[in-house]
């Protein structure tokens, strides 16, 4: 149980440093309807990467054919295929990174933030954690890891919801700090919006990087 949480937590923690969704709390924070959409966009953001990571455990656990031991074939060729994803979306990431001088370029549905309700934040929050080419990769890395270490039901109960947890607290946190102390983070939010929004494609792409080798290293090795 506890070696399967372990070669989650890559992933895990993958999905919890990615800058965009962090970047929309942010935003959402400091928009005109906080509380409404900020809290909106978590509780879709932890449904979202809930039920991906969720599907691939229960989907892939009865057609696992390895020993509780040994990680199945199946298992080792999805991490295979998972590990070169990343390293292909790492390299497109670095290439699209903007030049010196160059104004960061962040997705256009962002400047609609401050128009947003609740509701639309909820699908906001499911639709970047399931679409989210940079972060699917990773939430259905955890989902293999999960379905193919020879857990029993509770134990997948469980190996799901310390997922779901770490990678969702780089979103939950924000916001629950917000309604704790709203007056004094208001200008830490602006910094770290800055911050990020500029070093976006550098973080994608180390992230990527890293994470795309280890997957794949994890692949291989469980042949």
């Amino acid at each position: 149980m506890g070696s399967v949480i372990g070669e989650t937590l890559p992933a895990a923690l993958g999905v919890a440093i990615s800058p965009v969704p962090i970047i929309a709390v942010i935003l959402m924070l400091l928009s005109p309807r906080a509380i409404g959409t900020s809290v909106g966009f978590m509780v879709g953001w932890v449904i979202g990467i809930g039920a991906v990571v969720t599907a691939v455990a229960l989907l892939l656990d009865p057609a696992d054919d390895g020993d509780a031991a040994e990680p199945s074939a199946l298992s080792s060729w999805i991490k295979i295929g998972l590990g070169v994803l990343m390293l292909v979306l790492a390299a497109m990431q670095w290439r699209t990174r903007p030049r010196p001088g160059e104004d960061p370029k962040l997705p256009g549905w962002m400047n609609a933030i401050d128009r947003m309700n609740g509701v639309r934040a909820v699908g906001l929050g499911i639709v970047l954690s399931v679409a989210n080419p940079k972060n699917l990769p990773l939430c259905l890395a955890g989902g293999v890891t999960i379905a193919g270490g020879g857990l029993s039901g509770g134990e997948v109960t469980v190996g799901i919801v310390v997922f779901v947890a770490i990678a969702a607290c780089s979103v939950v946190l924000p916001v629950v700090a917000y309604l704790v102390a709203r007056d004094r983070i208001q200008d830490e939010l602006n910094e770290l919006r800055e911050w990020l929004s500029a070093n976006n494609a550098t973080v994608m792409t180390l992230l990527l990087l890293v994470l795309g080798v280890v997957i794949l290293g994890k692949g291989i090795g469980g042949f």
